[in-house]
């Protein structure tokens, strides 16, 4: 398994108030052994987003969404999972088309978000894999816009506006940036 720890920790705040130690955040490629891990985490992505996308629960109470098995065969499909202090805090779905990487899922548990922690676990898979990005959000989906503003934002440098699109009688917005060095303010 290849760990690959953020280059700086990032300051949490903690249910006590304890804000005067760091976490250390971990977003490690998954294996194809760790699919049922992924899985787990699928149906806490799908309950989230049942909030903005019709999704039903199945008779055994899952929402059954399949973690993806083109992510552990398709080289243009990378699957990682994330830790916080050794704590499954999340998962991460990038793909690339053409010339384009996709954040195609991303996910983190309720009790990490709010903290700095989504935001440097977007900015380590950016640098990662450094081209042309898109990503998209409902543009019911409030939270998410704003922090995918702030998060794309903060790394380039810039402001970032989405472009407005429709898919399936959804509203969607999406942003497209640049993750080269080149392409990224040299002060983020």
């Amino acid at each position: 398994m290849s760990v690959h720890p953020l280059g700086s920790d990032v300051n949490m705040s903690y249910p006590n108030g304890d804000m005067s130690r760091s976490a250390q955040i971990e977003v490690i490629r998954a294996t194809a052994e760790q699919i049922p891990i992924l899985a787990n985490l699928i149906e806490l992505y799908a309950h989230d987003f049942s909030e903005f996308h019709h999704l039903e629960l199945g008779a055994d109470g899952k929402f059954g969404i399949a973690p993806l098995p083109l992510y552990w065969s398709d080289p243009n499909r990378h699957p990682f999972l994330v830790r916080v202090d050794d704590k499954l805090a999340g998962f991460v779905l990038v793909t690339r088309t053409s010339s384009v990487w996709d954040m195609a899922e991303f996910f983190v548990v309720r009790g990490y978000r709010r903290r700095g922690i989504g935001t440097a676990i977007a900015h380590d898979v950016w640098r990662r894999f450094p081209g042309l990005w898109e990503v998209r959000v409902m543009q019911a989906n409030h939270s998410a816009l704003h922090f995918w503003e702030r998060a794309i934002s903060e790394f380039t440098g810039q402001p970032i506006r989405p472009t407005p699109f429709e898919k399936d009688g959804k509203s969607w917005k999406l942003f497209t940036f640049d993750s080269t060095p080149s392409g990224v303010d040299a002060s983020s």
